[in-house]
């Protein structure tokens, strides 16, 4: 099987409370975490492009959904981060309507959930995490600032971070500096993908089914009747 790469990346639009999203793909992968965690650097690694996604010296700046193209084929989503001190209250609640209403939306097919693998998660972390439980939607944690971790304890304390925030205890360390996980999360991002085209091709099928066992539950219930009447 051909390895899957990204080969093609672009800024498609940003999404605000009350706005359309962009017509819908098969595959949709969203990347959340705190404001200062590294998510536009992560974007800018995996997709070679340094000045893809725009990093800010302001922590909490981004107050939108950013989508991005990737390969023609799917959308990869940063989300605004959180975890910041200097928002007002009435701007907080509308980053939480903003990410409530895109993870009841549907559209998300899998998260990312980034922690800094230096530190144990915070209790925004902690609520992300259990928004995404309540959503129902596929995670994976990505420990970023894996560089800051020796070789050896790597792996040790990204899955000590996802143990700690309350998933199961595995976590991709990553490091956009030492381009450390990329592959790794690459990868993933490829099974993904391929599990959402596949199942886009079966949905057809599925309703054909459901379809076909309506009507043969309706003749079912009609050849009764008519026996009863007899």
């Amino acid at each position: 099987m051909k390895q899957f790469a990204i080969n093609q990346a672009k800024f498609v639009t940003s999404v605000g409370q009350g706005q359309a999203y962009p017509a819908p793909l098969a595959c949709e992968i969203a990347v959340v975490g705190r404001s200062n965690v590294g998510k536009s650097s992560l974007i800018n690694c995996l997709t070679n492009n340094q000045k893809l996604a725009k990093t800010s010296q302001t922590p909490g700046k981004t107050r939108l959904v950013n989508y991005f193209l990737l390969n023609n084929a799917f959308y990869l989503v940063d989300l605004p981060g959180y975890g910041f001190a200097k928002r007002s209250k009435d701007e907080q609640t509308e980053w939480g309507d903003l990410i409530g209403t895109y993870l009841a939306s549907g559209r998300p097919k899998h998260l990312f959930l980034l922690v800094d693998i230096r530190h144990e998660p915070s209790p925004e972390d902690r609520q992300m995490f259990q928004w995404t439980l309540h959503a129902g939607v596929p995670f994976t944690v990505v420990a970023t600032k894996a560089d800051k971790a020796s070789k050896s304890q790597r792996m040790i304390a990204a899955n000590k971070a996802a143990k700690l925030l309350g998933a199961p205890a595995f976590a991709i360390p990553f490091s956009a500096e030492e381009k450390i996980g990329k592959d790794a999360l690459t990868e993933r991002i490829g099974q993904i993908f391929e599990d959402a085209e596949d199942q886009a091709r079966r949905a057809p099928e599925a309703e054909q089914l459901f379809a076909s066992a309506a009507i043969a539950f309706a003749e079912a219930e009609a050849a009764e009747s008519n026996e009863s009447d007899e």
